[in-house]
């Protein structure tokens, strides 16, 4: 359900590469009647159809947009990437992961929360949950959104399935769990290598507007390779954005896809 692309995978605790099919042509962006979404749909084509004003520092139906996000953490380097973002004046969006994750780090997942980025989660244990019955489909988020909410007194909206695998056994469970299920338009392949240039040049070549970046703040090369993302994406006159201010002043809505 994604585009050709890389994201990480959790075996055993491990994180290993592996190629996301592309997006099947079969399942276009949904229009229905009623004021509720399904299925996979564009951040414009929500946020074009809402009335009203946005409530954040940007209109993204007027500037050039893009979100910076960041998977499977919080980590090791997750306060020096709180730093850079600090620095920089930039907001992010991060899918944390329960198991080994947000327990082990818990005063980092309350300055991200402190510190206005948005709090989302990937899973507790990275399971791909279309491999999953309905029960653990469930569990697999609602373990994550518990903890968060327990640390930062906010309910996570957002969730991001590994490896971005959905299907409507999934989508279902998200829409019981109040969430929206968003993907990305560029990652680095940054699980397979450390070298910092590289993962900036792979995330600049595929940044556009609209654009969901996926990083990881647990492995090496991601964190001193933002500083030069972002400098030059402000250089090309992007706005950065939170995944909900994307669509603003929509708001995510759960079971839906959301994928530019």
């Amino acid at each position: 359900m994604t585009r050709t692309g890389l994201s990480a995978h959790l075996g055993s605790e491990q994180h290993t590469c592996i190629r996301v099919p592309a997006r099947d042509s079969a399942a276009p962006s949904t229009r229905p009647s009623s004021p509720r979404r399904s299925g996979t749909v564009a951040p414009a084509d929500v946020r074009d159809d809402a009335k009203g004003e946005p409530t954040g520092q940007a209109d993204c139906r007027k500037a050039r947009c893009i979100a910076l996000t960041f998977d499977a953490g919080p980590g090791k380097d997750t306060p020096r990437l709180l730093d850079i973002l600090t620095e920089k004046q930039v907001p992010a969006t991060f899918f944390l992961l329960g198991r080994k994750h947000v327990g082990r780090h818990p005063e980092a997942v309350r300055r991200i929360a402190a510190e206005g980025h948005e709090v989302a989660k990937h899973t507790w244990t990275h399971r791909i949950m279309t491999d999953l019955e309905p029960d653990g489909i469930r569990d697999e988020p609602g373990r994550t959104q518990e903890a968060t909410e327990r640390l930062t007194g906010r309910k996570p909206t957002l969730m991001r399935p590994p490896q971005g695998r959905a299907d409507e056994k999934v989508s279902e469970a998200s829409r019981e769990l109040g969430l929206s299920q968003d993907l990305w338009s560029v990652t680095a392949e940054d699980c397979a290598t450390a070298d910092s240039d590289l993962i900036r040049q792979r995330t600049l070549d595929g940044a556009d507007k609209d654009g969901i970046i996926l990083l990881h703040d647990i492995h090496d090369g991601n964190v001193p390779a933002v500083p030069g993302i972002i400098d030059e994406l402000k250089r090309r006159g992007f706005t950065f954005v939170t995944v909900p201010q994307l669509v603003a002043p929509a708001a995510p809505e759960p079971g839906t896809v959301c994928r530019p």
